[in-house]
């Protein structure tokens, strides 16, 4: 569905992207990660057809985003990490100025009415967008992204500034978009990855650091003892009580995969084992596990261990001084 070739984007001596390559096959959640001034907002603008590059090649649904751009830009759809949003519009107004905007041809009434059941907006279709929770606002944006009913989705940090419910939804969100379309999931918060991606992809310095499945990645580097596990029970109670555990450094809910149980992520000192002590707790407060296995590392500890491996190719500025010396 994506292809990279090669990228390259240099801003004279400067390389902000430095050769990288990677596919995204239809139907995947990717998240691709980076810290600041890593390349992946540049990505991010060449792959949406708002930034030039200086060398390689993208092609979206088999169209290279240079040779086919209108035609490869039909088969995606954006959502900045601040959307697009006229706030004196109500829902209804908005989508239909976007559909507009678009030049779309589907059936209006029918596409606009899927996309609202799609994203839970039905209920608030008339309000206007300004008297809306931010939480409310980001599903307009991803709304505005599915018209026209392109094959990938990219939402660039969808769920900052969120409640934790809203958090929740949102990615609950994100994972039906998936049934249905690529996603490629731009963020700095790597729980959110774990949560709801299938790869992971993380850049640094221009290059990738690392492309692999989600549980590959938070396995590739030791560290404290995690637990991945699924409970039937009140979240906020579990989460106390899995806190209140000895040896357990922390408890995180990464979401509601199933109708009636949330998953939770526990950290544990090394050489720590409570699964036993987990489950005495948990049979005490009648609250049934349904599902256990080890989490491997923290995603955080992989993401520093992997960017730090790439070694800061720049001129030092004892160099750049002879390189400008030499040039005169």
């Amino acid at each position: 569905m994506i292809r990279i070739e090669n990228l390259t984007k240099r801003y004279g001596k400067k390389y902000a992207l430095n050769g990288i390559s990677f596919e995204v096959s239809k139907g995947e959640i990717v998240g691709f990660l980076g810290p600041n001034g890593a390349g992946k907002s540049t990505t991010m603008n060449i792959l949406t057809g708002y930034q030039s590059f200086t060398d390689g090649s993208v092609t979206v649904a088999g169209l290279d985003i240079l040779d086919y751009p209108n035609q490869a830009k039909q088969n995606i759809g954006y959502l900045p990490e601040q959307p697009p949003l006229y706030l004196d519009m109500t829902v209804t107004e908005y989508l239909n100025f976007v559909y507009e905007l678009k030049g779309c041809t589907l059936n209006r009434r029918k596409h606009i009415a899927e996309i609202l059941q799609v994203v839970k907006l039905t209920d608030v279709r008339g309000r206007l967008i300004g008297n809306l929770s931010k939480g409310y606002r980001q599903r307009v944006g991803i709304g505005q992204a599915l018209i026209g009913n392109p094959k990938v989705i990219i939402l660039d940090e969808p769920t900052v500034g969120l409640d934790p419910r809203q958090v929740v939804e949102i990615r609950n969100l994100i994972r039906t978009l998936g049934l249905d379309h690529t996603v490629i999931l731009s963020t700095h918060i790597l729980s959110e990855v774990q949560a709801v991606c299938d790869r992971v992809i993380i850049i640094n310095k221009g290059r990738i650091a690392a492309d692999r499945r989600t549980e590959e990645i938070a396995a590739a580097v030791s560290g404290n003892r995690r637990l991945s596990v699924k409970i039937c029970g009140p979240v906020k109670e579990v989460i106390a009580s899995l806190r209140m555990l000895p040896g357990v450094l922390s408890a995180e809910s990464i979401g509601n995969l199933d109708a009636d149980s949330n998953s939770y992520v526990i950290e544990s000192d090394n050489g720590i084992d409570i699964r036993k002590p987990l489950f005495r707790m948990l049979a005490a407060n009648n609250w049934p596990m349904i599902g256990s296995e080890m989490a491997g590392a923290n995603l955080e500890d992989v993401f520093l261990s992997l960017t730090e491996k790439i070694p800061d190719t720049r001129p030092s500025k004892k160099q750049r001084v002879n390189l400008l010396n030499d040039s005169r």
